[in-house]
């Protein structure tokens, strides 16, 4: 059961697609106290877990920190950091009492999840203009699938996006793109993709390509015809240049962000000074939308949106309060403060809250202050770009997918969780994320392998696509000034063909899952308390999940470890995607058991009575082979697979599923 409680003047987000009338009154579960602002109190026990909150750090169960839901360009994923790029204002209390909760508000809400007081859920922000929904179920699970129902239907991308994909900050030029396109080829590698960072660009200015492409068309063509796609990044910012049409359309038609004396907001990203376009206008975003065909016409199939919570470096109006401050710093003689005030005040020009509050959106004809719905702003630029893409492609799926975002634009596009770091703590935080996003309808979804920031080795790399084999969004990024980490620069290149080859080889399985749980409005990743809610030890094991309705996987995240301690909830089958490309199998008894995990192998489990599909290598997602598949698990079991032609959007579940017995 849902019900609806709004308080004063709610802005309307858009991420709820079910019309629900509201209640009057208290929730039936905590208080509310409107006297200051907002703020909702309710009771814990020692006992309860809370889950949610999708892409924020830390557990699968939140107990114990604080959350703040404010989007933030932050690349330090440190334990200590409260906000990452999205919000997701949706959370799970199970106990006692178990119900969820979802906060529709756009600007910064603060989760105390037992923090201050350890037996204490406190949830608040300045200003009581939202809405809020209350869902009671049978479990967590149940009242997940409500709230997934409630909120419409996952993005559903082409089938080759389920592929693995190649990225790094630093490739520039054709011959770049060439080369690790042919690096993979020549070393049989399987990839799909190749993304583009922002130096394909003319002068990193969005819908432009610099001049040594040449015939961008054809270059493309050329690349996918070896079956490898080009996947260009869009940033937020449009660059202030006088003959760029993109800046000047914009100005002219009142298509950007404003300052309160109504001239256009100018903040400084990778162009230098920029625009940024009121994706919160249904005109504006119409129109930036539209201009994705200046690449979708080249042949481009796939996006990804960056810099879009937004980023800002820094403003003019920033700068100029740093030169003063710096000009009397210079003059006097210094003291320890002002040292560290001068050096506290250069490092926070950029992301600074007074230029958020200086920048207006114009929402039906009313002049909203941006910092008070902060929060949408990469929800609504991967709208725009996924509307339009609809319009440009209507019977096709494109891959689009954005590093910021809020509840609602799940239905748009997926993401990716930022710019992380070589660390091995990232691969379990990245295990820790995926069932919290999957519970706000963000199903596409996957870190960047090996890590962006910081320089990989290459056991870390091995052990983090051994977890990638398993995400949907499956690639390999780094950034500029880093070690080069494309798989065919480590000694022994059979090591990670044959890991990414298990991607191909469970592709078949890992496409049906998701396309399953977005037809049905399901998780494809669960915690483990999810499926087996009697199971008291279930519930606290965080790094295991549950893929699908039939495996359970159990990454390596340990630097110099031979394996690793795993919990079976029930009897399953371990199956070992062994060096030689081989499949083994081994049936193994409910409980604690230590499993062996070479770093050239990948693992997987299998649920009492089920079976799964697999299919030989392939070296691209278009060439798998299906007269291949092979069911592997238990005897006497059966699997119902979805499949597709994965490109259109024909998506009918009873149409395309079929059911496959083992004997």
């Amino acid at each position: 059961m849902i019900k609806k409680y709004t308080y004063g003047k709610p802005f309307q987000t858009e991420s709820v697609v079910v019309d629900i009338a509201a209640e009057k009154g208290q929730p039936d579960h905590g208080n509310i106290d409107l006297t200051a602002g907002f703020s909702y109190t309710f009771g814990l026990e020692d006992s309860d877990i809370v889950y949610g909150l999708g892409e924020a750090n830390r557990g699968i169960n939140k107990r114990g920190y604080k959350y703040i839901s404010n989007n933030a360009d932050n690349p330090h994923h440190h334990e200590d950091v409260y906000s990452l790029y999205a919000s997701h204002n949706f959370i799970i209390v199970s106990g006692a009492q178990t119900f969820g909760l979802y906060f529709d508000y756009p600007s910064t809400i603060t989760f105390d999840v037992g923090y201050t007081k350890c037996d204490e859920l406190h949830i608040f922000c300045d200003s009581a203009d939202l809405d809020i929904y209350v869902i009671t179920g049978d479990s967590p699970y149940d009242i997940t699938k409500q709230f997934r129902k409630m909120i419409g239907r996952s993005y559903i991308p082409p089938k080759f996006a389920f592929g693995f994909g190649q990225s790094r900050w630093g490739y520039k030029t054709p011959e770049d793109f060439e080369t690790v396109a042919r690096k993979y080829r020549e070393n049989h590698i399987p990839i799909d993709m190749v993304y583009m960072d922002i130096d394909y660009m003319d002068s990193y200015k969005d819908f432009t390509i610099n001049d040594d492409f040449g015939d961008f068309s054809e270059y493309v063509e050329n690349l996918k015809k070896d079956n490898i796609r080009l996947i260009p990044i869009i940033d937020a910012g449009v660059k202030i240049e006088e003959g760029y049409d993109v800046y000047e359309e914009g100005v002219a038609n009142n298509y950007f962000c404003k300052r309160a004396d109504g001239s256009d907001f100018v903040a400084a990203v990778w162009p230098g000074y920029t625009h940024f376009p009121d994706v919160l206008n249904p005109e504006a975003r119409r129109w930036f939308g539209a201009k994705y065909k200046i690449l979708t016409d080249a042949g481009i199939e796939g996006f990804w949106n960056d810099m879009n919570e937004p980023a800002i470096f820094f403003t003019p109006e920033g700068v100029s309060e740093l030169k003063k401050a710096m000009k009397k710093f210079i003059e006097k003689d210094e003291t320890v403060d002002d040292v560290w005030g001068i050096s506290g005040m250069a490092a926070g020009v950029a992301n600074n809250p007074k230029d958020y509050a200086s920048m207006y959106h114009n929402v039906d004809g009313e002049m909203v202050r941006h910092d008070k719905v902060h929060n949408l702003f990469g929800y609504n630029m991967t709208r725009a770009a996924g509307e339009a893409l609809r319009e440009i492609s209507p019977d096709e799926r494109r891959l689009l997918f954005s590093r910021s975002s809020y509840i609602g634009m799940h239905r748009y596009g997926g993401v990716w969780m930022g710019d992380n770091k070589s660390w091995w703590s990232h691969i379990l935080l990245n295990i820790k994320m995926l069932p919290s996003m999957n519970m706000c309808g963000f199903l596409y979804t996957g870190a960047d392998l090996g890590g962006f920031g910081c320089d990989t080795s290459r056991d870390l790399l091995l052990r983090w696509l051994a977890l990638g084999v398993f995400t949907p969004l499956m690639r390999d990024h780094s950034c500029e000034g880093t070690r080069n980490q494309e798989c065919y620069q480590f000694e022994h290149i059979e090591d990670f063909r044959n890991v990414i080859g298990v991607r191909y080889r469970l592709l078949p399985y890992i496409y049906s899952e998701y396309m399953k749980a977005a037809l049905t409005d399901d998780m494809m990743f669960k915690p483990l308390a999810f499926e087996y809610p009697d199971d008291k030890i279930a519930a606290h094991v965080e790094d295991q999940l549950m893929l699908g309705n039939e495996i359970m996987i159990a990454p390596v995240y340990t630097q110099n470890a031979i394996g690793r301690y795993v919990y079976l909830p029930e009897d399953m089958m371990l199956v070992r995607f062994t060096a030689d490309g081989a499949v083994e199998q081994t049936e193994m008894p409910a409980g604690h058991h230590f499993v062996e995990v070479p770093l050239n192998e990948v693992i997987l489990f299998v649920r009492s009575g089920k079976c799964i599909p697999v299919v030989d290598v392939a070296e691209c997602v278009a060439d798998i082979d299906k007269t291949t598949m092979q069911l592997i698990g238990y005897r006497n079991s059966s699997y119902m697979l979805y499949d597709d032609d994965g490109y259109t959007r024909e998506y009918d579940l009873e149409k395309n599923c079929v059911t496959l017995n083992k004997k």
